[in-house]
């Protein structure tokens, strides 16, 4: 399977668009040494896979997150990501975790989409956490938000040491409404035969192929995924400003030093006395 690669289709006589993602390198750097436990990896896989689809269909350029917040073991999880396939992500718990449905997990909450583009007004979509799986809940945001058909098949696998995250997506196009809706009729029959192994194991062209073989869909060039933070030494420094500088020299004659670590990646930042008054003056 060629990893960590977003693949966008159309059919040539079908008013269906579909995308296909899968990822496995960027998925285990977001993870690592962070200690999660297996189901909370796989629900990280899971919105990591969901946001990587959604910036390809909601066509902007900029930033969206996806976050899952409530009041179960899991008080959030979120996506960080752009329309270039750089994310990030991490997840807080607040309780023993349990069980293995967003319901389980999140418990009582909501999934708020926030799109941050670069030109243009920042959007943000609220959708409550009615359902046990995201592929469920994130079809009612098309449901609500855009009016369109829309299903979504997920596969995690986090039990071999490495952990992979794929994701299958299939969309009515805004055309004839009647003729789109028996396009996706036909192409959903079609695409929930995919087995989770076939998601997880095989490259992106055998999947298609053994799906929609008699459809012809026509794959664009694929989109790297790669994960990013986007921390520095110089955002760090930023928001040390903000805390004052005796406040940062009272910290250091405790300690020794501030210490600071990226909650994303785990990067640790450490300014002595000479750093705190090198930022100041």
């Amino acid at each position: 399977m060629q990893q960590d690669l977003l693949h966008r289709y159309l059919f040539d006589k079908l008013d269906v668009r579909g995308e296909l993602v899968q990822i496995e390198h960027a998925y285990n750097e977001m993870i690592a040494n962070h200690n999660y436990p297996e189901p909370v990896k796989a629900l990280l896989g899971e919105l990591l896979v969901a946001t990587c689809l959604l910036t390809a269909t909601l066509k902007f350029e900029g930033e969206i997150a996806v976050q899952l917040q409530g009041d179960g073991p899991v008080k959030y999880a979120v996506i960080n990501g752009d329309d270039k396939q750089n994310m990030r992500g991490i997840a807080r718990m607040q309780s023993e975790v349990s069980g293995t449905t967003v319901k389980e997990l999140v418990g009582k909450g909501y999934m708020v989409i926030t799109i941050t583009p670069t030109k243009g007004e920042r959007y943000q979509g609220i959708v409550p956490l009615e359902h046990d799986t995201l592929s469920k809940c994130i079809e009612s945001y098309f449901e609500q938000s855009e009016q369109l058909k829309t299903r979504l098949w997920f596969a995690t696998d986090t039990t071999q040491g490495k952990a992979k995250a794929c994701g299958l997506f299939l969309q009515v196009l805004p055309v004839d409404k009647q003729k789109s809706i028996n396009d996706f009729t036909h192409l959903e029959a079609l695409s929930d035969t995919i087995k989770r192994e076939e998601l997880l194991e095989l490259d992106a062209n055998t999947v298609l192929t053994r799906l929609y073989h008699e459809d012809n869909p026509r794959v664009f060039d694929p989109q790297a995924i790669t994960f990013k933070c986007g921390c520095s030494r110089e955002k760090t420094i930023t928001a040390l400003v903000n805390v004052g500088q005796q406040a940062l020299l009272d910290d250091v004659a405790e300690n020794g030093a501030v210490n600071i670590s990226c909650h994303y990646c785990l990067k640790e930042y450490v300014f002595d006395e000479q750093d705190i008054k090198n930022i100041f003056n």
